[in-house]
């Protein structure tokens, strides 16, 4: 599929982000406007976390500060029947299905990677795994809304846009980004990047997206000297518009110049500071971060973490190759925060000196983001099925709730203020 769309399509994503911004002004919710109400006035908006509970196929939907007590359950798997009936037809994607399910599954299928709320609330855009595609779940019914399989045989992370239109989507086998509108699932184009695409971020205020791919990371070729087998890694940087490339960042270059030429560079979880200045990520097999120079294209500082002595030093033993899964910044740029996934623990981290703060225990920590009112950094414990906020000023626990099997990813979203939860489509 050709990268460049038609100017028929752009036209579309202009109306679409013009009809937002007006939402914003009508109803002053944050959202775009929906056509609820008897003078088409969109109904009240509530914000949200979506937790993604990966081997239930759940989302949890809590509060979005403060005790995050859980508002309800999302299932996201309502036409699991179905789904499995098409692969256990199919010998390819059965290959496929159970291979997920013994590798980044560790035993379990994987329903749900990622989720955003649509910009009016209405729904939940969910990538599943197992099952390859990407659904839009409606909120008030539980029904699938659209449903659009991935190329290839697995869906993994998302970004979706600053206007909250479009969600892109890796496709990990066949190593390709879809760009779909929210609204609908239709696609607006791909593009190509790495072995294995992984984090995807929209940077410059929705101008470029970023996408992370880091290689091969399910098989036991794990020592050091073997790290040619994982594949081509590296950053691919597109128009948001046209899908074109703009340029592809070799960090392996990059590391070895700052002379870290023993770290891998398979970029995991990153984030850019709040003015885009800087972009900080974790890499396979590494305790600790980088700190990359956006306009000046260098590594500038390394950040090695403890290491938890309980924690075996058997690369085989960590969970796809990460050691630290899990990164998000504060607001202010002052602070960021990290899942040191395999050492159970998570911190929040000065960013001017590098220098962390308490180690916080957790269970797995699998995600790092932060919570709506900008006080916390907010982390998914796999472990522990539950989720934790740690305050920026402190770096101390101040709230957990208790959520379903495996949570990993946590969004920010919106929800009707009035919904109570559905629990089946």
């Amino acid at each position: 599929m050709s990268p460049i769309r038609s100017r028929r399509s752009r036209h579309v994503r202009t109306l679409g982000a013009l009809a937002a911004a007006l939402g914003l002004l009508v109803t002053g919710t944050g959202a775009a406007a929906g056509t609820g109400g008897p003078q088409g006035t969109a109904p009240p908006l509530r914000e949200v976390m979506f937790v993604g509970n990966n081997w239930d196929g759940t989302a949890d939907v809590i509060r979005s500060g403060g005790d995050l007590a859980r508002i309800g359950r999302v299932n996201v798997v309502p036409d699991r029947d179905q789904r499995l009936t098409e692969i256990y037809l199919n010998p390819v994607k059965l290959a496929y299905f159970l291979g997920i399910r013994l590798g980044p599954g560790e035993g379990h299928d994987q329903f749900v990677d990622d989720m955003y709320s649509t910009p009016d609330g209405s729904s939940v855009v969910v990538s599943r795994p197992s099952f390859a595609d990407v659904v839009s779940i409606d909120l008030g019914s539980g029904r699938i809304n659209w449903r659009f399989p991935v190329s290839g045989y697995r869906s993994d992370h998302m970004a979706v846009s600053p206007d909250g239109t479009r969600v892109a989507v890796s496709a990990s086998t066949s190593n390709t980004v879809h760009v779909l509108d929210i609204r609908t699932g239709t696609e607006l184009g791909s593009f190509r990047t790495g072995d294995k695409p992984h984090e995807n971020l929209f940077a410059e205020g929705g101008r470029r997206i970023w996408n992370m791919s880091i290689g091969e990371v399910n098989t036991a070729l794990d020592a050091p000297w073997l790290d040619w087998t994982k594949g081509d890694r590296r950053i691919t940087v597109v128009d948001a518009d046209t899908l074109a490339p703009v340029k592809v960042i070799d960090m392996r270059e990059r590391l070895d110049a700052f002379g870290r030429s023993d770290l891998s560079d398979a970029v995991r979880p990153a984030v850019f500071t709040p003015d885009g200045s800087a972009l900080y990520f974790q890499v396979s097999f590494f305790n600790g971060l980088v700190e990359y120079d956006v306009a000046a294209d260098r590594i500038t500082r390394v950040k090695t973490l403890p290491k938890n002595p309980a924690t075996s030093e058997d690369r085989t033993t960590w969970v796809n190759d990460s050691r630290h899964h899990g990164l998000s910044v504060s607001p202010a740029g002052d602070k960021l925060c990290v899942a040191g996934t395999m050492d159970d623990y998570a911190t929040v981290i000065d960013r001017a000196t590098l220098q962390e703060g308490p180690l916080v225990p957790a269970a797995k920590p699998y995600w790092a983001t932060v919570s709506g009112d900008g006080r916390s950094c907010v982390i998914s414990e796999s472990g522990a099925d539950q989720v934790t906020a740690i305050d920026f000023a402190t770096g101390l626990r101040s709230a957990t709730v208790a959520v379903g099997d495996h949570p990993q990813r946590v969004r920010l979203g919106h929800v009707p203020a009035a919904w109570t939860g559905v629990t089946s489509g």
